[in-house]
């Protein structure tokens, strides 16, 4: 069979896991956006795909709730249609889960019988299913460390780490993608360009991290001011005290000033990247994407300040403004990356062409 033949249908498989992966993402973010994320207390990877049917199992899944500490500490006055829907939006966020796993087994299956499948194909498809695999298991982990002692959400740390792990698969399965579609006539030479957006996609997933860690801490209302933070651009408070890894990671007012900082850098990166790639001549394909990635970081960082600006209207159990402009930020980050990536791709030696 040859390769077009063959390349094509896996590729949109591919594309289709993307999306997919994508509205997963996004669906976390309303998880966390609506305190969602602790109320189904179990991991049930086949019985938990199916929501309580009726005002019995409704009863039995809200009082597993009622011994949690986010319960006893933060929503005791919930009501069993309160319960229902926080638990909607984590049910929703695992079943979309499980369907992307059945998207990925079931035509994975067929192609394998249809011989799709090239030589060059197998080892990024193991490390597609593992990554996939591994991203469930700290989900998992994540929701189980805000399940005991005297915690109301998941640990921040883990939230990040579930964020990241939830960025490398996605960024994996669209390289893996964009390998069986783009042509060869479409790549053009630039080692040091591509090097230089390696260097901001670095920078960007640790602005991931500090963006999860916003997210854990609950972190925007403690400096809802812009540009200065809470009355100053370096806030002395950050001189106050040593500055640790607890606190790196732990003080909202450390985690503020860096992801400010970062995005600042970041804003800066993709300029000087932009320019540079604009003085290197391509195809049509990598015209258009040369400029996304400018487009992109300019909203993002729009949205960020919206976002923190909008923080003061944080209400419990109430989607506002905040909520919107969070997810929309979150939403953007993803295409940030993708834009990014897709132009490291585009930007290689033509001796690596196969």
């Amino acid at each position: 069979m040859n390769r077009k033949t063959s390349s094509r249908p896996v590729a949109i498989w591919l594309l289709i896991g993307v999306a997919m992966l994508i509205v997963q993402i996004i669906l976390g973010g309303i998880t966390r956006l609506t305190g969602s994320g602790l109320s189904i207390t179990e991991w049930d990877v086949i019985t938990g795909a199916v929501p309580p049917l009726n005002q019995q199992q409704w009863l039995n899944e809200f009082h597993k709730y009622q011994q949690t500490p986010q319960y006893h500490l933060m929503n005791s006055d919930f009501t069993l249609h309160d319960f229902k829907f926080i638990f909607f939006w984590e049910w929703f966020h695992r079943f979309w889960g499980r369907l992307i796993g059945v998207v990925f087994a079931i035509p994975f299956i067929i192609f394998l019988f249809q011989r799709r499948f090239r030589t060059d194909m197998v080892k990024p498809l193991i490390i597609l299913f593992i990554l996939g695999a591994l991203q469930g298991a700290v989900g998992w982990i994540m929701v189980a460390s805000g399940l005991t002692g005297d915690a109301i959400y998941v640990k921040p740390t883990r939230l990040a780490l579930h964020f990241v792990f939830a960025m490398v698969l996605l960024c994996y399965t669209f390289w893996f993608a964009l390998k069986l579609l783009v042509k060869e006539r479409e790549f053009v030479t630039g080692p040091r360009l591509q090097k230089f957006a390696w260097g901001t996609i670095v920078v960007l997933f640790i602005q991931f991290v500090f963006g999860a860690l916003m997210a854990g801490h609950r972190a925007a209302p403690a400096a809802p001011t812009w540009p200065d933070i809470n009355g100053s651009f370096i806030p002395d408070y950050l001189f106050n005290r040593p500055l640790t890894l607890v606190s790196i990671l732990e003080d909202r007012i450390v985690i503020h000033f860096i992801h400010r900082m970062l995005a600042y850098l970041l804003v800066l990166l993709v300029l000087v990247w932009t320019v540079q790639a604009f003085r290197k001549r391509g195809g049509a394909l990598y015209a258009t994407v040369r400029t996304l990635p400018l487009v992109f970081v300019l909203l993002q960082t729009t949205l960020g300040v919206l976002t923190v600006l909008t923080s003061i209207k944080i209400r419990a159990t109430k989607w506002n403004e905040f909520e919107w402009m969070a997810q929309l930020h979150q939403f953007v980050a993803l295409l940030l990356l993708l834009s990014l990536v897709f132009a490291a791709f585009l930007l290689r030696r033509r001796s690596l062409y196969k």
